[in-house]
């Protein structure tokens, strides 16, 4: 049974940093390409970055330079460093395979930056 367990959100002010965890099991991680995902209240789910099994990254246009993805095999986790924080960047965070996602998401984890 594929499952991620998403942690590491909370309240911070803009300008803040945050590091997301993703724990993935039910599917042979180190073969996927994984993501991270976002969705604001009102707002379709988006992608926000990705990281390829052989380690290649590509990030939204809107995160590019604040926000680092990057995965530990062994422990089937992947990470979201995020720094500068922005108050747009308020959302639930959810990471998946990042080409063709499974029908299966985790509870994500919420970031809320705000003063």
């Amino acid at each position: 049974q594929v499952q991620f367990v998403e942690s590491g959100g909370g309240l911070v002010q803009p300008g803040g940093s945050l590091r997301l965890s993703c724990a993935a099991s039910g599917i042979l991680f180190s073969a996927y390409t994984m993501a991270w995902y976002r969705q604001a209240p009102g707002k379709q789910r988006e992608l926000v970055a990705r990281i390829s099994s052989g380690g290649n990254t590509n990030y939204a246009d809107s995160v590019k330079g604040r926000f680092t993805i990057s995965r530990d095999n062994a422990k089937k986790i992947v990470y979201l460093q995020m720094i500068s924080l922005k108050p747009e960047d308020t959302a639930v965070y959810y990471c998946n395979a990042g080409t063709s996602p499974f029908t299966s998401w985790g509870q994500g984890t919420q970031v809320t930056v705000s003063s």
